[in-house]
């Protein structure tokens, strides 16, 4: 097989050139990271599972006009994307207190409030990917006015899909990050969610019992954060619901 040319590698993804211009190889890895890599593990089959899992996520919105990077799943491993240009920040929308948001404003987590709050976070590793205001964004450049808007009416149709879709299976989403691109089609420029969704970038939990369904088990020795994603890729049905919970036999 012929060795790929590695473009870029982060904490839980690698990227290689993809086989047309234009196009990426995404690869998921195995690997945790959490509190910006302080905490670091290897969750054997975690990358598959997320890759399925974003895989069913960008397919939806893509089927309801949202526009995203996902062509196709290429195998257990790897999906076939479109190559964007990423604006620079994490858009995070939360629906409840949970996280850094409750640690700042003193709430309890899991309070609901009173409407989705859209924040943005400067991409920077070294710095923590701190919180930034609007007038940060658009001062240095890492976005015009246009582009926040859009971004905004992104983030939220990605609100509506993933909240609608996980509360049909028991799951509430407390809160996620996506990341937006930029493709050019001509001289005409659109965004496009980008990166992934899953539950590595999702606060997810049972609407019941409140049990965690995604990164905060890792990051709060909460259990097995392969069972916690296997659960939430059987209730939506990526997962026949026979296999077994550690070693998921995932469809085709």
């Amino acid at each position: 097989m012929a060795r790929r040319k590695k473009i870029y590698e982060g904490k839980a993804k690698i990227l290689f050139e993809g086989p047309e211009p234009g196009t990426l190889v995404q690869y998921f890895k195995d690997d945790a990271t959490a509190f910006n890599a302080e905490k670091k593990a290897v969750i054997e089959g975690k990358g598959v599972l997320n890759n399925r899992l974003s895989e069913f996520f960008m397919t939806g919105l893509n089927n309801i006009g949202v526009p995203t990077h996902f062509i196709k799943r290429l195998n257990m491993r790897e999906q076939l994307i479109r190559s964007v240009e990423i604006i620079p920040l994490e858009v995070i929308v939360r629906n409840f207190a949970a996280g850094t948001l409750a640690k700042r404003l003193g709430l309890e987590e899991g309070t609901a409030l009173p409407r989705p709050i859209v924040e943005f976070c400067y991409k920077d590793d070294s710095l923590g990917d701190p919180l930034v205001a609007e007038e940060h964004i658009i001062a240095f450049g890492w976005a015009s006015q246009q582009d926040l808007d859009d971004m905004l009416a992104l983030a939220l149709r990605v609100n509506d899909f993933l909240s609608g879709m996980m509360m049909g299976v028991g799951i509430r989403v407390a809160d996620f990050k996506i990341e937006i691109g930029r493709v050019w089609e001509g001289d005409f420029m659109r965004l496009i969610v980008a990166d992934e969704i899953s539950p590595d970038s999702c606060r997810l939990w049972d609407i019941k019992t409140g049990q965690k369904l995604d990164k905060d088990v890792f990051r709060r020795d909460l259990g097995d954060l392969a069972d916690a994603y296997t659960e939430v890729a059987r209730r939506l049905g990526v997962l026949p619901a026979a296999s077994a919970v550690s070693k998921p036999t995932l469809i085709n």
